[in-house]
């Protein structure tokens, strides 16, 4: 659908045209029939009057609050429950209503979408005072794991992906409470659940993901995993004063393995052979439309992995290697790393078997080959890092020269492609990689200046001579098309 500011610029435009005489009234009429212009200014008027409606309605929700707050005490306990809960029954009533309104009325909709909205951040207040009038006491991040799964059931149920986004949000802010604090009592099945918060957000928002057909929540879900993952190695770590080894390799290794290798029909590599299937294969597959979005990931988190530990300074303790003891005292980490490992595989599998399809030179440098590697260095750096002769050299010497391979990689992706984000991402991790060196050592203002210029003037040129290149070669693709479709 075109935005709104392209249609009023195609209006006056086209206005324009008309008084000129370079269109007829009729082209002009197919023109604003075509692209509404007759509903621009309805919807700039619904807009504003959302606008007013919505100032008005966060004023009185001040005032109620404010009202409320100062006959709070004087209240009985009967009557507060029944308000807080009328109050959050009445709302997402009103919104569910006004949100179900037909499309002729977006105003409405979207007010209504925002009362749901509101009805999501009512029922937080109201466990929290719930909790506070009952005297259950307990850690905040708890509070806020149980506020996000109500969202998230509210989000399954009205398919809205701001409540996704929302539940991933208090899942989140849950998890780094723990994390930041993970000595404080809490219940034994919240305990649970955070402690395998990189499997449970995974269940609950790759389904919702798919549900909602949201490619936000799906990014959202691969970086909860990927840093839930990582941060629950980091708190076996930190509790039983162990470094990370064998831990620390599974940590940063198996993240973007399965987010490489993830696809929707991951399953059905171990289905048997049938003349449906037969006939499925004949015909063209289906892609699974966020397999994009998890390469991407995948690549983002090497990138930072690579840029975070290419400096020495992580690798000159071989105490951050562990003696491998912390996997008999918490055995509750094999279930997410097992479930983990098995789609892994699975996904390597179906990568494997495609194989033989694929020419020796692939088109794409960041490629199935590359990303293996990469996992396999890393592994192995993390594994028998402690054994090497000296591993504050070699460490980050094969880490930084994978870490150039990446940036050079996307540069070659991004002039390939055309693809303007891989290329100033590889760009941007070159640059990134070769100044933090420069400022890492001890060199002299002048080498450090001399390398700033010549960055800066690399970047320049580079980008003149990305975009001059790019644009002719979308000129010569469309002088290349068919004259009848051009016509």
């Amino acid at each position: 659908m075109m935005s709104e500011k392209f249609r009023r610029q195609l209006r006056q435009e086209t206005e324009k045209w008309w008084r000129e005489g370079l269109i007829d009234a009729s082209l002009y009429q197919q023109l604003s029939d075509r692209y509404q212009f007759s509903q621009i200014e309805t919807a700039a008027r619904n807009r504003f009057v959302v606008i007013l409606l919505g100032l008005g309605g966060i004023l009185l929700g001040l005032g109620m609050i404010t009202f409320v707050a100062a006959n709070w005490q004087e209240w009985s306990r009967g009557f507060r429950v029944f308000l807080l809960l009328s109050l959050f029954v009445g709302v997402n009533a009103i919104g569910f209503y006004l949100w179900r309104r037909p499309v002729a009325k977006p105003g409405l909709q979207r007010l209504g979408h925002g009362l749901l909205l509101a009805g999501a951040l009512i029922l937080g207040s109201n466990m929290a005072l719930m909790s506070q009038m009952f005297h259950q006491t307990g850690e905040v991040y708890e509070l806020y794991f149980c506020w996000g799964l109500g969202v998230a059931a509210m989000a399954y149920s009205l398919r809205l992906t701001s409540l996704g986004v929302l539940a991933w949000i208090l899942v989140f802010i849950s998890y780094w409470g723990w994390f930041s604090n993970p000595f404080s009592p809490d219940r034994a099945w919240i305990s649970f659940l955070i402690n395998h918060m990189a499997l449970v957000a995974s269940l609950i928002f790759v389904p919702l993901a798919y549900w909602l057909r949201s490619r936000i929540i799906f990014g959202l879900a691969g970086i909860g995993f990927a840093s839930f993952f990582v941060f629950g190695a980091f708190s076996l770590a930190i509790w039983h004063d162990h470094g990370l080894g064998g831990l620390g390799a599974i940590a940063f290794t198996l993240p973007p393995a399965l987010l490489w290798a993830y696809d929707k029909d991951i399953w059905r590599f171990f289905r048997k052979s049938s003349r449906r299937d037969s006939a499925a294969k004949a015909a063209p597959t289906a892609v699974d439309p966020f397999q994009p979005i998890a390469r991407s990931l995948a690549v983002w988190f090497f990138s930072i992995f690579f840029y975070i530990y290419s400096f020495h300074w992580l690798w000159r303790d071989v105490s951050v290697y562990s003696d491998g003891t912390i996997w008999l005292r918490e055995p509750w980490y094999y279930l997410d790393i097992g479930f983990f490992i098995i789609l892994t595989g699975l996904g390597w599998l179906r990568l494997g078997s495609r194989l033989r399809h694929l020419s020796l030179f692939q088109e794409k440098s960041v490629n199935n080959g590359a990303i293996a590697c990469f996992v396999i260095i890393t592994a192995a750096l993390f594994c028998w890092g402690a054994s090497l002769h000296n591993p504050s050299i070699i460490a980050p010497f094969l880490i930084n020269l994978m870490l150039f391979l990446l940036a050079i990689a996307l540069l070659r992706d991004g002039l390939a492609l055309g693809a303007r984000p891989t290329f100033w991402g590889g760009m941007v991790l070159l640059v990134l990689g070769i100044v933090s060196r420069i400022f890492e050592y001890d060199t002299g203002l002048l080498l450090k200046s001399f390398v700033l210029v010549l960055c800066g003037i690399g970047v320049i040129a580079a980008g003149l001579w990305f975009e001059r290149h790019l644009h002719p070669a979308a000129s010569s693709s469309f002088k290349n098309l068919p004259q009848e479709k051009l016509s």
